[in-house]
């Protein structure tokens, strides 16, 4: 039987999770599968690890670049008692008091009326340290947890300077598609009713619309790192006019071997600009970056903790044996569960996994590098709506995707390190509501 703990090391009682019947893997669940590669395996084509396997133990690991490096799975190492921690009660959790309201900001005035419609009232904690050096035009580090705003933080005075001044130019880095994606439709609500073009510069969407945009010179351009080095290396795309640049998830750039990519785009802008950095993890490497690409920046931290306080994590055991595929359904059985993200490790683990699980009668979409662009959105729009249940998922969607209302996340396979572990639980426990985590080991 599959067991579910809140402390396992002290032999806990199961909760309500817990009554799952056991069931044997096929003999195909344990293969590993044919890796697969379609799509290409620059992460810019497809915004996360190339795949190498099935959704079951014995899948290879992906490399962010290429091919499957060897078997098993590093998370594996992680302590399991890492998975578990007892969400805090909101009422507990001190509450942060801003110095500043939206009103108090030297924002435009066009600006300032967006935020009213759309009911910005109080700046989060990154937003209230963040925005007035950024209208200062100062260099930032920006330290944060994920899902505590750190798009507005720096799309709301950028978008608010760019109407003052005419010719400048922003050029907006992001590790992933839907997270290019989630900037360019704040920047929408945002640059509403004002004559401010953004374009959207990502792989897996057509290059020749985006070429063409290019060629009205909009005041804002978001893309992915990939993307960005194709379009300049087209000759589409010259970053001497430009003077402010936003480094969005940085560490996930690095993670996915961005920086050479990073380095080649930066090189071709001003050496005099303004340059935003944020990043929910600060590693040696990011410290060297920081000291590369920033000049003497305002450092803002509002990370509290590895995970949020709101965030209730367990773990359920699989005894051996057992169909990992059929405790899954068990579990989405609970009407609890009414909107769960699941991770998986490989693009071909996740696409299968959520077809069996329409098979079985459960609503479920994936999201994956080998999905097109317009695929990849139509099943994060279906999720978002409520029309379907499940979405599965690569790592791809573990950073800065914002989804109102996730009541689970699960890991159906070990993340690769405990950072990535944090981005994956982060879709849930949002905006000060309670979310659950729950980790197959």
């Amino acid at each position: 039987m599959a067991t579910f703990y809140r402390t396992p090391w002290k032999g806990a009682e199961p909760n309500n999770y817990a009554a799952v019947n056991p069931h044997k893997f096929g003999k195909n669940a344990r293969r590993g599968g044919k890796p697969s590669f379609g799509g290409g395996s620059r992460p810019h084509s497809g915004g996360g690890r190339p795949s190498s396997g099935g959704y079951n133990r014995g899948a290879g690991r992906g490399g962010s670049r290429g091919g499957g490096r060897g078997r098993g799975n590093p998370g594996e190492n992680i302590d399991v008692n890492r998975f578990i921690n007892k969400a805090t009660p909101v009422a507990d959790v001190v509450a942060y008091v801003p110095k500043h309201q939206f009103k108090d900001f030297a924002l435009s005035e066009r600006i300032q009326r967006n935020l009213a419609e759309k009911n910005y009232v109080t700046p989060t904690p990154i937003q209230d340290q963040s925005i007035p050096s950024v209208l200062e035009g100062k260099d930032i580090v920006g330290l944060a947890n994920t899902g505590t705003g750190k798009t507005g933080a720096f799309l709301i005075p950028l978008v608010s300077r760019a109407v003052e001044n005419p010719r400048m130019r922003v050029l907006i880095m992001a590790p992933t598609r839907e997270l290019a994606v989630q900037i360019k439709d704040e920047f929408r609500g945002f640059a509403r009713t004002l004559s401010l073009e953004a374009v959207l510069c990502v792989g897996g969407a057509g290059i020749v619309p985006q070429m063409a945009t290019l060629r009205r010179n909009p005041a804002f351009v978001i893309g992915t790192p990939g993307r960005l080095k194709d379009l300049m290396e087209r000759r589409a795309l010259d970053l001497s006019t430009f003077d402010t640049v936003v480094l969005d998830e940085a560490d996930r750039m690095l993670d996915m071997g961005f920086i050479d990519d990073m380095r080649f785009i930066l090189a071709k802008m001003r050496a005099e600009r303004h340059t935003l950095f944020f990043s929910a993890t600060m590693s040696r490497e990011i410290e060297r970056l920081i000291g590369e690409f920033l000049k003497n920046p305002v450092q803002v931290s509002v990370k509290t903790r590895d995970t949020a306080a709101t965030i209730d994590q367990d773990v359920v055991r699989i005894q051996p044996g057992q169909n990992k595929l059929e405790v899954l359904l068990e579990l989405l059985q609970n009407p609890e569960m009414s909107k769960v993200l699941v991770f998986g490790r490989t693009k071909y683990g996740v696409e299968r996994l959520a077809k069996d699980l329409e098979r079985r009668g459960v609503k479920a979409e994936a999201i994956h590098g080998d999905k097109t662009h317009g695929r990849r959105l139509k099943a994060l729009e279906a999720f978002k709506r409520d029309q379907v249940q499940v979405l599965v998922a690569t790592d791809v969607a573990a950073r800065g995707l914002d989804i109102s209302g996730v009541s689970h996340v699960i890991n159906f396979d070990l993340p690769q390190s405990y950072d990535d572990y944090v981005h994956r639980i982060g879709r849930t426990g949002r905006a000060g509501a309670v979310g659950k985590a729950l980790t197959f080991v």
